[in-house]
């Protein structure tokens, strides 16, 4: 199995949208079977909380899933417990390099550098713009999803 985790800062809107999509793009690819997806926060402001309104109106509008997901904080363990550790921007990544104790790691992946966008999915939280984030994470998802099947023949 492989183990992919999302990572932002609250775990309410980009990183739920994030493991969101990617399961609905496994699920269609007919890959469920062989990767697991999660996300995780790097603060503690909202464990244990739904996704944000926004999140959840997007991904309604798309017509996918929401089911399961609440906020969770990246823990250290998460370090071997994933393969693919993917922070939504830069921030994301220094704070799970000082969690997980593994600063630039190789399993550690900025979600847009994998696109042509190569910048920070911005945070809808400050933004109010859920659709530009989701369009991004989309993007992103995709470009992942094909670096993990090109990484791991699937």
């Amino acid at each position: 199995m492989i183990n992919v985790l999302f990572v932002c800062l609250g775990n309410i809107c980009r990183s739920p949208m994030a493991e969101a999509v990617f399961r609905d793009l496994l699920k269609n690819e007919n890959l469920a079977d062989k990767i697991k997806v999660d996300s995780a926060a790097t603060s503690s402001w909202h464990i244990g909380s739904p996704p944000h309104e926004g999140t959840l109106a997007i991904l309604q509008n798309y017509n996918i899933s929401a089911e399961g997901l609440v906020g969770r904080k990246l823990t250290k363990s998460d370090f071997d417990q994933f393969d693919y550790i993917v922070g939504m921007d830069e921030s994301n990544l220094r704070n799970i390099g000082e969690i997980t104790g593994k600063a630039n790691h190789a399993k550690f992946i900025r979600l847009l550098d994998l696109t042509e966008h190569k910048k920070d999915v911005p945070d809808p939280w400050y933004t109010g713009d859920f659709q530009e984030t989701y369009d991004l994470i989309t993007d992103g998802c995709q470009s992942l999803l094909k670096k993990i099947r090109s990484e791991q023949n699937l």
